[in-house]
């Protein structure tokens, strides 16, 4: 099984208006459960959307900072920047519901529920990133690509691969699109067959600031990378961290966090063609408090979840379901609003075999000052 980067119910409206975050909503009837993915006393833990996810069944992989905890006052990010920030990953091989962690730069001690266990460690992490020459296949089973950049603003951006469900890792390899420069990479990705992908990240604008949101391609493995097309018009304000879903052969949705002045939400855009232009559909979600990337998948019911986190009173994470291809969304399903400030979301979702789908981000709580990864497990079958 390749690869699957998540959803909701509720009666079907124009999206238009997002409803703030209430005790009365469509979740509250929903069986969910809450888990903890990492958490350590005196660390950060943050931004998953940043780094990707990827399922084989039941096993579940995510990728998160991990830094130092350090008090900046609540309208910042509360991690120490004069410590260094590692990138780990987390595996689930029972759905989410217990985790390991995982340190892909160096062999070591990792842990387990608190408990010391030992795990093998990707390759080639912190070497200097050099240029693709044997392609990638992205039908192997067991596959998982992605794509980070080292700066927001100005890059570079770097592309690692593994064959063996993330234990070991083929990379750093440059990405390079064309002649473009300034390309801020987030793993969002679309397998096409064994040797094409179209890749979807964000560049800088003409004034060289974040962002705008593109589309690229690659038909030999991942050497080479060639522009497709821009997704939108240049924004007055930021188009960035796009997240998107196949829905027949030639046909995508993409979603991307939008910024303009005060307004935060989140744009809909469809592609008939393969992703070579693009048509704005509608405004998925209108308002996401201080801003949230989105998190798109198709159920297998063919139904797509779109999941974020809202930045704002009263703090949480939060779905919509669509039962249209995009052309609607259901009204907010709030699958926690129990955060304890804006510091959080960053979401990535996935179905489970059994249905259930697993929703991962950062998250802030009430009773604990660390920023840490959680997950909400929560059925979005309809209501009957």
């Amino acid at each position: 099984m390749r690869p699957i980067p998540f959803l909701c119910t509720c009666l079907l409206v124009p999206a238009i208006l997002s409803p703030p975050l209430t005790a009365q909503n469509p979740g509250d009837a929903l069986e969910k459960k809450h888990v903890t993915v990492y958490y350590e006393p005196g660390r950060f833990g943050g931004w998953p959307a940043n780094h990707g996810l990827w399922a084989w069944g039941n096993e579940i992989l995510v990728g998160f900072s991990r830094g130092y905890y350090k008090d900046l006052g609540p309208e910042r990010h509360n991690i120490d920047r004069e410590k260094p920030e590692e990138h780990w990953l987390a595996r689930s091989k029972d759905g989410g519901e217990t985790w390991q962690w995982e340190d892909p730069s160096r062999g070591g001690v990792l842990m387990a529920r608190g408990q010391a266990l030992h795990g093998t460690v990707p390759a080639g992490i912190l070497k200097e990133p050099v240029p693709l020459e044997k392609p990638i296949d992205f039908l192997h089973p067991d596959l998982a690509l992605t794509f980070r950049m080292l700066h927001v603003d100005t890059g570079p951006s770097l592309l690692y691969y593994s064959y063996d469900r993330g234990r070991t890792w083929s990379g750093p390899f440059r990405l390079k699109v064309g002649e473009m420069t300034r390309i801020a990479a987030r793993t969002d990705y679309q397998v096409l067959d064994r040797n094409s992908c179209l890749v979807f990240l964000t560049a800088a604008k003409s004034n060289n600031r974040e962002g705008r949101v593109f589309c690229a391609k690659t038909s030999d493995g991942g050497r080479t990378w060639n522009f497709v097309s821009w997704i939108g018009p240049e924004p007055k304000g930021i188009d960035i961290m796009p997240a998107s879903v196949r829905l027949s052969p030639g046909e995508f949705l993409v979603t991307s966090r939008r910024q303009e002045e005060s307004r935060r939400w989140i744009d809909a855009y469809r592609s008939a063609d393969n992703g070579k232009s693009w048509t704005f559909l509608n405004t998925a979600v209108s308002d996401t408090g201080e801003g949230n990337p989105p998190s798109l998948i198709r159920l297998r019911d063919g139904r797509l979840c779109l999941t974020y986190g809202f930045r704002a009173m009263p703090y949480g994470i939060c779905a919509r379901l669509s039962s249209d291809g995009g052309n609607s969304w259901g009204a907010p399903i709030v699958l926690r609003n129990d955060g304890g400030g804006r510091d959080l979301g960053y979401v990535r979702s996935v179905q489970r075999p059994d249905g259930k789908v697993v929703t991962i981000y950062y998250f802030l709580d009430r009773q604990k000052p660390e920023r840490y990864i959680a997950a909400t497990i929560w059925d979005p079958s309809p209501a009957r």
